[in-house]
C-alpha cells in the first residue's frame, strides 16, 4: 500500500490496492494529438487518442482544422484516407462526404434525402503549432482553457518543439520528469549533480516539486551552458543558485529554471497523450523555451549543440521508462516501493484525477521463481 504525505497536513494518506499504471488518462481534458505542421492545407492525417481513431481535416480555403472519427459511416474505411472537399472531407472508397459537425452530408449515388447517419465529431483546437482535441464529454470543452505552451509566442525566447512514441504508460513519464533524484542516471551526460529538494505544494489537480543543484564532479556540459548563457565551475559560487520548479497541473507538465526574481532560463510544456486502448504506450509533445542571451543571434547559431544535448537526455530517460513498463508487464502489475513523498503524492493526483478502470483494482501477481 503506497503511503502518501499531504503538503498540508503531512499525514499518512492511502490510495488503497489500485495499480496506477491500469487507470486511465481521463478523456475530459484537452490533449494533443498532432502538430500543425503535419497537416498541411486541403488534407487529413490519422491520429489517435487511447485507442479512438481520429482523423484531423485541414479546409483548403483557411478554414479551422476540425476533426472526425476516422472511419467512414458506411464500410469503416478510414476517412484520413480520403479528399478534403471544401469544408468536408470524402470517403475514399464510395465518396459520402462529412461536414466539420459530423453529419453525412453527401452520397453520390442516393437523393439528399436518404442521407444516413454520421459520425462522431470531436471539439478541436489549433494553438502555438499543436493541434488539439477534447475526447470526452464535448459540452464541458468551452469551460476549459488550453494549457500555456511553455514561452512559445515569446520572442525573448527560442522554442524547440520535441516528441516522439514511448512505449510505457504515461505515468512513468510523470514520475520521471518530477523526481529529479534520478540526475543520477545521467551523469555521463550531466557530470555528478546533488540535488537539493526545496519541498513541495499540492492542490485538487496540482503537484509542485521545487529543486536546487550542486555539481559536486565533472564539467559542465555544453548544452547547459547554452541553457544558462554562461559557463561554470563546480565552485560553491554557482552552487544551489538556482531553482527547478516541476508541476503536473493534470493531465500535463511544466518544468521551469530560475535564478532568484528573474525571468526563467528555461520553459518547458510536455504532454504524454495515451495511444492504445490500454494507454500502455503514449505520443509525447513537448515544448522547450530557452531564454535568448544579450548577444543576437548567438543562440541560433549554438542550437544544434543544444538539441543534440537534449536529445540525450530524452533518450536516457525514453530508455529507463521503458524498462519500467516492461517490469510492469512481466510481474503482472506495479510492484514500486515509492518512499520519495513528492511522487507519493503525483501518483496519488495521477489515481484520483485518473479513469478508474474495471482492473485498477487488481492486486499484482506474485512473481515467478527463477529457475
Amino acid at each position: 500500500m503506497d503511503k502518501l504525505l499531504s503538503s498540508d497536513s503531512m499525514q499518512p494518506l492511502t490510495t488503497g490496492q489500485r495499480d496506477l499504471r491500469r487507470i486511465h488518462a481521463h478523456p475530459d481534458n484537452w490533449y494533443p494529438v498532432a502538430w500543425s505542421r503535419e497537416l498541411r492545407p486541403g488534407k487529413t492525417i490519422g491520429t489517435r487518442y487511447a485507442g479512438l481513431p481520429i482523423a484531423l481535416v485541414r479546409p483548403r480555403e483557411g478554414g479551422s482544422v476540425f476533426a472526425l472519427e476516422d472511419r467512414c459511416a458506411h464500410r469503416q474505411v478510414p476517412l484520413s484516407k480520403g479528399t478534403v472537399k471544401g469544408d468536408s472531407v470524402q470517403c475514399c472508397y464510395h465518396g459520402w462526404a462529412y461536414g466539420r459537425s459530423g453529419r453525412c452530408i453527401d452520397v453520390p449515388y442516393l437523393g439528399k434525402g436518404k442521407l444516413p447517419n454520421g459520425v462522431r465529431t470531436y471539439p478541436c483546437r489549433e494553438q502555438d503549432g499543436l493541434i488539439f482535441i477534447f475526447p470526452g464529454d464535448p459540452e464541458k470543452a468551452q469551460d476549459q482553457a488550453l494549457p500555456q505552451l511553455a514561452q512559445v509566442a515569446n520572442p525573448a525566447y527560442k522554442t524547440r518543439r520535441f516528441g516522439r512514441t514511448i512505449k510505457c504508460h504515461y505515468s512513468f513519464m510523470h514520475e520521471n520528469l518530477m523526481d529529479m533524484n534520478h540526475q543520477f542516471m545521467h551523469m555521463k551526460q550531466m557530470g555528478e549533480m546533488k540535488p537539493r529538494f526545496l519541498g513541495q505544494e499540492r492542490t485538487a489537480n496540482m503537484v509542485e516539486a521545487r529543486y536546487s543543484f550542486a555539481r559536486t564532479g565533472g564539467k559542465q556540459p555544453i548544452g547547459e551552458a547554452l541553457i544558462f548563457g554562461q559557463k561554470r565551475d563546480n565552485s560553491d559560487k554557482y552552487a544551489h543558485r538556482d531553482v527547478m520548479t516541476i508541476r503536473t497541473v493534470y493531465p500535463h507538465q511544466t518544468l521551469s529554471i530560475r535564478t532568484g526574481d528573474n525571468d526563467p532560463v528555461m520553459d518547458l510544456w510536455i504532454s504524454y497523450v495515451p495511444q492504445d486502448a490500454q494507454q500502455l504506450t503514449n505520443r509525447v509533445f513537448g515544448l522547450l523555451s530557452i531564454k535568448r542571451p544579450g548577444i543576437p543571434g548567438l543562440l541560433d547559431l549554438a542550437w544544434p549543440f543544444l538539441t543534440a544535448f537534449t536529445e540525450r537526455i530524452f533518450r536516457e530517460d525514453r530508455e529507463i521508462v521503458e524498462m519500467e513498463q516492461e517490469a510492469w508487464n512481466e510481474q503482472g502489475g506495479d510492484r514500486n516501493q515509492e518512499i520519495f513523498p513528492v511522487i507519493c503524492n503525483l501518483r496519488a493526483l495521477l489515481a484520483e484525477c485518473g479513469l478508474p478502470t474495471e482492473d485498477d483494482t487488481a492486486a499484482p501477481a506474485a512473481p515467478q521463481a527463477s529457475r
